[in-house]
């Protein structure tokens, strides 16, 4: 994306912050294994589907980018997809349906190693006796539960702010300066239980401006300290059309969630709802956007929201029906 002119209303954009050079930042082990799986994939589509091969290169757009192994298909760019280069139009994507699954598909792999392997210890202790099957069942239950992508109907009114995350409302303050918004604003606070969805959608329709990515603890989310102290990626938006508001999400790790996952990059656009990461495992969400004249606060403390489909707030010019 060409960057605005010096007299744009436009935020200028910025570099990548050189810590995101996945769109996992913190690793993992089903990352690790994934990776390991992916370098086996790669010598197998040489050796034995190189037709296949020849085909997606033909196909794929971009040029080289800074990837820590070949690009042969899609497959190989989900942990990349943040970085500048390569790409496929999605008509040519044989991996694009695992978007239309009703799970995560940041999350697939964790889905099918971590329910399958309780699963199996269910199976396995059921031989002997059936009632012990039970608390493993439940906890690969738990596990597909996490990782639920339900479908959400997302506000169509542009001066509605929808909540980037499922889960409590915690916290909902003043600002009394914030550099990026360039003055006061409001900042809430949302909990997320291990039984939240844990998908990030964008709080209105604008663009990516940065992203900043800060290592840190794994203090429980419900914890004001989490907010400063634990792992957390910010995401800096800003609207494309007047009046061009600047707002902030902040994915923040927590106690049992140790894996933020942000799939965009500066220059993004994104629509109202529209998803650009998820917190693995339970974790904290915390939305900053301008404190003005006409301000609506439509949220409480304590409030059970979801993202993408509950209003945390109004600016003025709506109107409620």
């Amino acid at each position: 994306m060409t960057p605005p002119a010096l007299d744009s209303p436009l935020a200028p954009l910025e570099p990548l912050d050189p810590q995101l050079t996945s769109i996992q930042p913190g690793g993992g082990v089903c990352m690790s294994l994934e990776l390991a799986w992916g370098r086996f994939r790669r010598t197998w589509l040489k050796t034995f589907r190189p037709g296949y091969v020849a085909r997606m290169a033909a196909l794929r757009k971009g040029v080289p980018g800074p990837y820590p192994h070949e690009i042969l298909d899609p497959r190989d760019l989900k942990f990349y997809r943040n970085q500048t280069g390569y790409w496929w139009d999605p008509a040519d994507d044989p991996f694009a349906w695992r978007d239309r699954l009703p799970f995560a598909r940041a999350g697939l792999t964790e889905l099918w190693l971590l329910s399958g392997a309780f699963f199996a210890i269910a199976a396995a202790a059921g031989w002997f006796h059936w009632a012990l099957a039970i608390v493993p069942v439940f906890l690969g239950l738990c596990i597909v539960w996490f990782f639920r992508n339900p479908r959400r109907v997302i506000p169509a009114d542009p001066n509605l702010v929808v909540s980037p995350a499922d889960g409590t409302v915690v916290e909902i303050k003043e600002v009394d300066d914030d550099p990026f918004l360039g003055g006061p604003g409001v900042q809430i606070g949302i909990f997320l239980s291990v039984f939240n969805v844990h998908i990030n959608r964008s709080p209105f329709a604008g663009r990516v401006v940065g992203l900043t990515y800060r290592k840190g603890k794994f203090l429980n989310a419900l914890l004001a300290a989490s907010a400063r102290e634990n792992e957390q990626l910010a995401v800096r938006l800003q609207q494309t059309t007047a009046p061009y508001r600047r707002f902030v999400v902040r994915q923040i790790a927590g106690a049992i969630a140790r894996r933020i996952v942000c799939w965009v990059k500066p220059g993004d656009p994104l629509a109202a709802g529209e998803q650009f990461g998820m917190i693995k495992l339970g974790s904290r969400t915390e939305l900053l956007f301008p404190r003005e004249a006409g301000l609506e606060i439509r949220c409480r403390l304590g409030q059970k929201i979801k993202a993408g489909s509950t209003v945390l707030a109004a600016f003025e010019g709506e109107r409620r029906s």
